[in-house]
């Protein structure tokens, strides 16, 4: 009762400046954050002779989308794109199935030396043979070179087999006790009641190896030499650093010439900025898919007394 009449009691003036206070520095900290997001885009649909000149700041001038067209013309980045999105889908898979499944292997009290074998897991995340033993490796596996190379390696990953493994621990055992006495296996009760339940866990470790597999390039520097193989980020990063030598490209093509002017053709850095929007924009459209898992209390009901 005195909770709620302190709920009820009248805001002071110290409780609006507070507020006020918390509100402008939260408001100028999203602002901070967004800002750099919204200054590369306006570069990218604006005049490109203003954008190499420095003159757009915070309005987008002549608007444009010649930048995008131009980039995406070129012939390398469909296959590109087209293997970092099979890489990216395939490798989450597997990574969230392999994080959740041993995880609620380790959780079972009659599991063959569950600690011995957990504890080998856990050992792997504090040593690392380098990058000589580990080409070797693949080399030996057959998986050099090929598109094995994107999903095999990353698949045990010891740090989200430890969130899941402690996120199926604080599940209520009443739920599973009650599904294995009317005859339930240990798969039915895997997946009938344990994937339901651990839903925020997998889509954190979803979205974290999405994001991983989709930005990650360096496999492909070391194990891929095949060009049908490459991915979208290593693409766009060799045209990162080939800026110039694209823009001259792309100044050189009649067509362009004739039918959009000497503004609408790329600049080294209106290249390097579309670059940096085609590369972070499907990154951003993933976060409010799985947004929603990220709550606390869906266990709140789920054990009735």
């Amino acid at each position: 009762m005195d909770f709620i009449m302190e709920r009820k009691r009248k805001r002071t003036a110290v409780d609006w400046a507070v507020d006020s206070v918390l509100y402008i520095a939260f408001g100028l900290f999203t602002i901070a954050c967004i800002f750099p997001f919204y200054y590369i885009f306006i570069n990218t649909i604006s005049d490109n002779n203003l954008v190499t000149t420095g003159r757009i700041t915070l309005i987008p001038i002549g608007l444009h989308l010649e930048n995008y067209k131009n980039v995406l013309k070129l012939n390398t980045i469909p296959p590109a794109a087209f293997v970092s999105l099979a890489r990216t889908i395939i490798g989450t898979v597997f990574i969230v199935f392999v994080a959740s499944f041993p995880a609620y292997a380790f959780t079972r009290p009659e599991y063959w030396h569950r600690k011995f074998w957990y504890r080998f897991v856990v050992i792997t995340m504090y040593f690392s043979a380098g990058i000589i033993p580990i080409f070797l490796t693949y080399k030996t596996l057959h998986i050099y070179n090929t598109f094995l190379v994107y999903i095999l390696p990353g698949v045990v990953t010891p740090f989200n087999l430890i969130l899941c493994k402690t996120y199926i621990e604080s599940l209520p055992q009443s739920l599973e006790e009650s599904a294995e006495i009317d005859g339930a296996g240990y798969m039915q009760r895997y997946l009938k009641i344990i994937l339901p339940l651990s839903k925020p866990i997998l889509a954190t470790i979803a979205v974290f190896s999405a994001v991983g597999q989709w930005n990650n390039f360096m496999d492909t520097v070391l194990y891929i030499r095949d060009k049908s193989l490459f991915t979208l980020q290593y693409v766009l990063y060799q045209y990162l650093n080939q800026a110039n030598a694209i823009a001259e490209i792309m100044r050189e093509d009649p067509t362009a010439m004739a039918q959009h002017g000497l503004s609408t053709l790329l600049t080294p850095l209106t290249v390097q900025y579309t670059i940096c929007i085609v590369t972070i924009l499907p990154v951003l459209l993933i976060y409010p898919f799985f947004q929603r898992f990220f709550v606390k209390g869906i266990m709140i009901g789920a054990v009735k007394g």
